[in-house]
């Protein structure tokens, strides 16, 4: 099978949404992964009519579409990634933002919204925030399954949750088909057992979104592919011997001041391995 390549719009914060559709499709890319931002598709300023014409344009282009969740201000214009989760306070805003951003999902037509769960209030204990946590992720997941979505819940470094065996607990104890997984295989190669493959294969199961970027241990940067440690070809084989079907989304925003140029390169690279 051929795999889904596709583009996080972080990685191109200073172009218009439309100008970025259309160099990503020029490039050989069949998906977006659309971060909901301030300045790309904000949730709490754009319409229907809006977000209508985006599913147009990305209908035109042949691009298929993810709804990403990450923006680091918009909630919180001091604090990044605040409120999240597992806040003690304002956790709330962050539960009504994933749940608009499901309706934006259904709206464009993408049947993936990805989230994470942020660090947990340090007045809570283990077992408090593991609760917390466990209800707030069936609740997302029941919304998500009544819009026709998936929540794919993505692990991160330093956050509550930030492996994937934390995460298998998380699946279990949640229950719910609509809750599946974004991998990140930056955040996989720092925390995870060797091989990546095999950690791949492991959770092909719950499967649902793929996030791509090079990066060298111990810290957390993403970095354009080739400037890091991870060797691609085994992690593209096996996704494709796994004939996984969604998106794999390079996801570069610290580099968006070459947005264009690192896109192209990504593209390149990955083709030789797909080859």
């Amino acid at each position: 099978m051929t795999l889904r390549l596709a583009y996080n719009t972080n990685g191109f914060a200073h172009h218009a949404l439309d100008d970025c559709f259309e160099i990503l499709a020029e490039l050989g890319y069949v998906g977006v992964a659309l971060s909901l931002d301030v300045h790309h598709l904000d949730p709490y300023r754009t319409s229907l009519r809006e977000r209508q014409a985006v599913r147009r344009r990305l209908e035109s282009l042949g691009l298929s579409v993810t709804i990403e969740t990450g923006a680091r201000f918009l909630l919180d214009t001091r604090r990044k990634h605040r409120p999240g989760l597992l806040d003690a306070e304002g956790f709330e805003r962050r539960i009504a933002f994933l749940e608009r951003a499901m309706v934006v999902a259904a709206d464009v037509e993408a049947p993936v919204v990805t989230f994470s769960c942020g660090v947990a209030d340090p007045s809570y204990s283990d077992d408090e925030a593991w609760a917390r946590l466990v209800d707030r992720c069936r609740g997302l997941a029941e919304r998500a399954a009544a819009l026709g979505v998936i929540a794919a819940f993505e692990p991160e470094p330093d956050f509550f949750v930030e492996t994937l065996a934390q995460f298998r607990r998380l699946h279990a104890e949640v229950d719910h088909p609509a809750l599946r997984l974004t991998l990140d295989i930056g955040h996989a190669h720092l925390l995870e057992e060797p091989p990546i493959a095999d950690r791949i294969a492991e959770c092909a199961d719950v499967l649902a979104h793929v996030h791509l970027e090079d990066m060298r241990r111990p810290v957390h940067h993403h970095l354009a592919l080739g400037e890091g440690e991870i060797d691609f070809a085994p992690v593209m084989r096996q996704l494709a011997t796994l004939d996984y079907s969604g998106l794999i989304a390079l996801e570069l925003s610290r580099d968006s001041h070459r947005g264009p140029e690192v896109a192209k390169s990504a593209m390149s690279l990955l083709r030789e391995h797909l080859a």
